[in-house]
């Protein structure tokens, strides 16, 4: 069994005034040193691939080339790009699992990959520089597009709807036994008992913009809290040695391990939805490339992706297997 850390982002200094999230741009290492390309007669990351309800002359002659950053959900997300860029008729070369949001973004921007899938919190605050998240998804969206455009001439595809972002979790069982459903039952329970056990990343206790900005939103004075290493946290919480944990929301553990999230129902974490982002230039000259996409994107939401990331990060099965078996299921793929 495998396990990988979700390194979409982690908190890091310079926090906002308002006390909401900055992102650090995870990671600056090397570009990956391998990429394969083929049509789906010729080999590689097309071989065997057979559209379903994908136009097969699309992007009939067109090469695209597929980034992503090198974490889990990121991988698994450009082998379904991948394969769907074949499903399409298109000469395809991978060039996923790029270490690093920085590097993977400056391989779009120079040309070196065609598509990648981004979150729209990261390119708020991150790459635009915003202190303050927008709570509502499509504003949020409606504003990194045009102002990405506008800066940068990256072009914003369409929008999924799930969200790889912050919040707690309890074990099914304890969320059920005490009804929390909620962030603000979760501040209800702790005052109710301050013996509580809270665990968070040992960055997340300390950060005025983690753990204090989340307890002063949420008015919890009480409660005893565990700083713990990256991923820890997760089968801490599984074990009940925790009874409130931090967690990412689209984590493949959550579903393996049974995990609740709790809804953040004052808004406090910053939206992390996904998105294909491609450069201004590339989508003039193939704009089909998006449209091929957008079917994909409207399917994969918050349950969908926590599913397919248990399968890589818990089940230890290979991202273009994965990719290959829901696009499939869904009828994109014979």
């Amino acid at each position: 069994m495998t396990m990988h850390t979700n390194l979409r982002g982690k908190w890091v200094a310079g926090a906002a005034a308002t006390g909401l999230a900055a992102l650090a741009l995870s990671g600056c290492g090397s570009l990956s040193e391998s990429s394969s390309s083929s049509s789906a007669a010729g080999g590689g990351p097309c071989e065997g691939v057979e559209a379903g309800s994908v136009d097969t002359k699309a992007l009939d002659g067109v090469t695209v080339k597929v980034g992503s950053k090198e974490f889990d959900e990121q991988l698994v997300l450009g082998q379904l790009t991948i394969k769907m860029m074949c499903a399409a008729g298109a000469t395809v070369k991978d060039e996923t699992n790029t270490k690093g949001s920085t590097q993977t973004r400056k391989k779009l921007i120079d040309g070196v990959s065609d598509v990648v899938w981004e979150y729209t919190g990261t390119g708020w605050i991150n790459y635009l520089g915003h202190t303050k998240p927008i709570s509502d998804p499509q504003a949020q969206y409606d504003a990194v597009k045009k102002e990405d455009l506008a800066k940068n001439k990256l072009v914003w595809g369409p929008l999924a709807p799930f969200n790889n972002t912050y919040a707690f979790a309890v074990t099914d069982e304890f969320g059920k036994k005490h009804n929390l459903e909620t962030h603000s039952d979760m501040a209800a329970y702790i005052k109710a008992n301050p013996d509580s056990t809270v665990c968070v990343e040992s960055e997340f206790a300390a950060r005025p913009d983690g753990y204090p900005g989340f307890k002063k939103t949420y008015g919890i004075t009480g409660g005893k809290l565990k700083s713990l290493g990256t991923g820890v946290v997760y089968t801490q919480l599984d074990k009940g040695n925790c009874d409130f944990g931090e967690i990412f929301t689209t984590d493949g553990r959550l579903a393996a391990l049974g995990l609740q999230i709790l809804d953040d129902d004052k808004g406090y974490f910053p939206l992390y939805n996904g998105v294909t982002v491609t450069r201004a230039d590339f989508d003039k000259a193939h704009p089909e490339m998006l449209e091929v996409l957008k079917p994909l994107a409207d399917v994969l939401d918050t349950e969908t992706m926590t599913q397919l990331n248990k399968k890589i990060s818990s089940d230890g099965l290979p991202a273009d297997k994965i990719a290959e078996d829901y696009l499939t299921e869904k009828g994109f793929l014979k």
